[in-house]
């Protein structure tokens, strides 16, 4: 084995040569023009809303929005009813240049901000020590970021980074932290950190120490300055200089980043204020070099061509230095692939006489699905913790847990609410759809590592999507691009037909079900389970497929619309998200029905086409709504699909979108 990678190695390297040689052994050199500084300024001197570049040019994504009446962007969002465990970001919409690729210099920069904490869970108040004192949570960075779509976790994490960020997520941050976490290497609940691809600090300062208390309500104004020819940081907080320090940024830079600000909330809230903004960088970059098709060369022509030909007929007369090592290489290359060939044929003639086990051992898959017990997922999720709680619904809440091996696990804990409420629950039954999920394997469906029971328990532990639900990108985390939405749509609809090959069904479609990896691939979990009364399973799976397929066309609708089913804050008549679907059929308006916020990008013949298919799915079953595998074929988008009726049918069970799960047509009949 040593000596085939030998020869791997010996002969990719003779490819390199060999690729490279005729560049080399025409002799010429790449040629760059004259070095050149690039530079980019930003400055905003507020935040308000009646200066349109605020709005063109600061993204806003997860829980942040802008404060009309502070002029500030405000991370979390104070409209939101529940501001505990929130993460936003805020950055400047368009990418800026921080690294030269050609020599791994980074840019200098200068930025200076003002903020302010203002906490919403407990008054501050100055302890014994002279020290504002309070609960705080969690904390405000700026930061430096390779895309502007991903959002980290909240809490410590301080939206900076989350799970699938922290090995290879090229990412600066200087944090400012009100929670003392010490997991984290944090010093105490009032201190800056500076962050190189990774939520633990390279560099901390205790800002009690320079007589900075961030949570003392008072408006701070930061300064960071960065030499990138020096590697070289400065960090103060008004007047006081915090960090002074040597830091290489390069290898946690791309050529091109985002830049703005992150912050987070936990068990205690606070709202993070940033009134100001400005930012300033320079960094070194070489034009190509001139055309020789130039005025100035056509009219010297004869005279460049005499000299060029002297030139040509000079160097032909000098050795071709490449051309020797490249032929050196190329033998050696052929003398160890002679020796290798003859040393292998040997070692064959000696292992033929080697007797066969007569049976071959299977190795056991490793990820293969298996039974948890409580101790190993009470572990995992460091005893059912608040803080790993990722969410909940009405079935049960979800929490996030770690294996022994290191496996990152999302795990769905069934509330004993949910499980009453079944009709002829048979425990054994729900183990058994479970176990019979778990064996399912596709690209769009999320893997289920297993499930745990007990006398009052019942999990179901699925891999963990650090991304999370599509429902916080398609409604909250900015405005997700029209080919992005394309593709999740199609991806859930493979997946659905896939289970429905299969005779089984979702049981749960709807946004939230939906998940996004690293790749923003979409992932359809989150399984119903949803049992009836009845014992005929091929009935059950019959009508749930189609409860499935009425509840995919809802799931179109929302993602084209950028709205959930059921908006309280619209008008009247646009609140129920498939009423006015319909509606705007009627009209020959669906245009009104696309994402206004996708601007000008959308392909607006696609979208209306993707909301046609919607409609069609959420027909009558005997009135034309197609099986899944039709919808996968009507969203190839290459081919016609049926003409929708020109009036929304009356359905047999009329549909609210207060219903939820498998309450559809007819199958309301079965699951209510």
């Amino acid at each position: 084995m040593g000596s085939y990678c030998c020869f791997s190695l010996l002969f990719s390297a003779t490819i390199v040569v060999f690729l490279a040689y005729p560049i080399l052994a025409d002799g010429k050199k790449q040629t760059t023009g004259p070095a050149v500084t690039v530079t980019k300024h930003l400055f905003f001197s507020d935040f308000r809303l009646d200066d349109p570049k605020i709005v063109h040019e600061v993204k806003l994504l997860g829980s942040a929005r802008f404060s009309d009446e502070k002029g500030a962007i405000q991370i979390p969002d104070k409209s939101q009813l529940d501001l505990r465990h929130q993460a936003g970001r805020a950055i400047y919409a368009y990418p800026i240049r921080m690294l030269d690729p050609l020599t791994g210099t980074p840019a200098s920069f200068e930025t200076t901000f003002s903020f302010q904490f203002s906490n919403s869970s407990a008054e501050s108040h100055v302890d014994s020590t002279g020290g504002y004192n309070n609960s705080g949570g969690s904390g405000l960075a700026f930061i430096v970021v390779p895309d502007e779509f991903t959002v980290g976790r909240p809490g410590p994490w301080l939206a900076m980074l989350n799970d699938a960020c922290e090995d290879n997520y090229k990412a600066v941050a200087v944090e400012f932290d009100t929670r003392h976490n010490p997991e984290f290497g944090d010093p105490n609940d009032n201190h800056v950190g500076i962050n190189l691809g990774s939520i633990i600090s390279t560099t901390t300062v205790n800002a009690s120490d320079v007589g900075v208390y961030l949570k003392d309500g008072l408006t701070h104004q930061a300064k960071i300055v960065y030499n990138g020819s020096r590697s070289w940081m400065e960090v103060s907080l008004g007047s006081k200089p915090i960090f002074s320090g040597s830091l290489d940024l390069s290898p946690f830079l791309n050529e091109y980043m985002f830049v703005g600000f992150s912050a987070s909330t936990g068990n205690m809230t606070q709202i993070h204020n940033v009134y100001s903004w400005n930012f300033t960088s320079t960094s070194q970059a070489s034009l190509r070099a001139p055309s020789a098709e130039t005025c100035e060369s056509k009219i010297m022509e004869q005279y460049d061509q005499g000299i060029q030909s002297s030139a040509s007929h000079s160097s032909k007369k000098e050795p071709p230095n490449s051309l020797l090592i490249f032929i050196c290489v190329m033998a050696l290359a052929i003398a160890v692939f002679a020796s290798l060939f003859y040393n292998g044929r040997r070692r064959n003639n000696q292992t033929k006489a080697v007797i066969l086990p007569d049976k071959r051992q299977r190795p056991r898959p490793p990820n293969k699905p298996r039974r948890f017990t409580i101790s190993e997922v009470s572990s995992a999720t460091r005893g059912f913790h608040e803080n790993e709680i990722l969410g909940n619904d009405s079935k049960g809440i979800y929490y996030r847990g770690k294996l022994p091996n290191g496996c990152q696990v999302a795990i769905k804990r069934f509330s004993a609410q949910f499980l009453s409420s079944q009709i002829g629950l048979d425990r054994r039954r729900l183990l058994k759809e479970i176990s019979t999920i778990s064996r399912v394997r596709h690209p769009n469906l999320v893997p289920i590592r297993g499930w745990c029971q007990d006398n009052r328990e019942t999990m179901v532990v699925y891999d963990f999507y650090p991304n999370g639900s599509l429902d916080k990108w398609l409604f909250g985390a900015g405005v997700l691009p029209w080919t992005r939405r394309l593709k999740v749509v199609k991806d859930v609809a493979d997946a659905l037909s896939f289970l429905h090959s299969k005779q089984l069904a979702h049981k749960n479609m709807k946004t939230t079900s939906v998940f996004l990896d690293v790749s923003f691939r979409a992932v359809l979990g989150d399984f119903g389970f949803v049992l009836s009364s009845t014992e005929s399973q091929r009935f059950e799976a019959t009508v749930s497929q189609k409860a499935d397929v009425f509840e995919f066309g809802i799931f179109v609708l929302e993602v084209v619309s950028g709205r959930g089913r059921l908006e309280s804050e619209l008008r009247q008549e646009e609140r129920d998200l498939l009423d006015f679907a319909w509606r705007m059929h009627e009209i020959d308006e669906k245009a009104r029905l696309v994402d206004r916020r996708m601007g000008s990008m959308v392909n607006l013949e696609q979208a209306i086409r993707v909301s046609e298919i919607g409609l069609l799915c959420t027909l009558n079953e005997n009135k034309g709504r197609p099986c899944m595998e039709e919808a996968v074929e009507f969203l190839n988008l290459d081919g016609p699909i049926p003409e929708l009726p020109p009036n929304r049918p009356v359905a047999l069970f009329p549909y609210s979108s207060n219903n939820t799960g498998l309450c559809t047509g007819y199958s309301c009949t079965l699951f209510k």
